[in-house]
């Protein structure tokens, strides 16, 4: 089975608003829990998408990415990114000790829409033939696009949420030395990417998400990672 354009374009477009949305409301949600009210007092915890989308970010950069890959006749990572939600650091009650949760929120959310996604590809397969394909394909979007998000987000290098759990982990003089990286990290990243090794950093958890997802829900590994498949090629 091999889906046109439109059909990808179908299959992706609720998986990924929600992912990249809920990603960023949920930073906004914790933030608030810790004490900063930067992103309540500017509408920002919200789960309406339109809050958070990215003309670029969100809707340009996915359809590129799934127009490259099907005229390239390959799979690929799809991923894009929303506004960012702004995050008063300084004003959380315990700043370094509150960023580990409020940096580790956004790839929570990725992980638990993974194992949502993964829940409709079950109730998919207890569905009518005329349901049960649609359903199935966008729940095999739906946890593939959170898994590339939550590996991306835990790359530990800022201004990735990974970068800024480290931030919070590490002594103060080496946190220190890795925050100074961060007007530089979004170069490093697309350095990563363009010398091909940003897969070695993100497959490993991108394939132990999708294999907790399919153990959760009783299926195969192959199997899930069929229908993915299925999405991507």
């Amino acid at each position: 089975m091999e889906l046109n354009l439109i059909q990808k374009i179908t299959v992706f477009a609720l998986p990924v608003v929600f992912a990249i949305t809920l990603h960023e409301a949920a930073h906004g949600y914790a933030a608030l829990r810790f004490g900063d009210r930067t992103a309540e007092l500017e509408g920002r915890i919200s789960l309406n998408p339109l809050r958070h989308i990215d003309l670029v970010g969100t809707i340009i950069v996915p359809l590129v990415i799934l127009l490259m890959a099907k005229l390239s006749g390959g799979g690929s990572i799809l991923f894009g990114w929303a506004k960012p939600v702004p995050v008063n650091f300084r004003a959380l009650r315990h700043p370094k000790h509150d960023m580990f949760w409020v940096a580790a929120a956004g790839p929570g959310a990725n992980l638990l829409m993974a194992l949502i996604w993964a829940g409709m590809i079950k109730v998919a397969f207890l569905l009518p033939d005329g349901l049960r394909i649609p359903l199935a394909l966008m729940g095999g979007a739906g946890v593939f696009i959170n898994a590339v998000l939550m590996a991306l987000n835990l790359i530990p290098l800022p201004p990735l949420d990974g970068g800024r759990i480290a931030v919070s982990l590490l002594p103060p003089r080496l946190a220190y030395s890795l925050a100074r990286i961060e007007p530089y990290g979004i170069f490093i990243l697309l350095g990563l990417m363009f010398l091909g090794v940003l897969g070695f950093f993100m497959w490993p958890l991108i394939d132990a998400l999708i294999s907790l997802a399919a153990l959760i829900f009783g299926m195969e590994h192959a199997e899930l990672l069929a229908i993915i498949q299925i999405v991507l090629n």
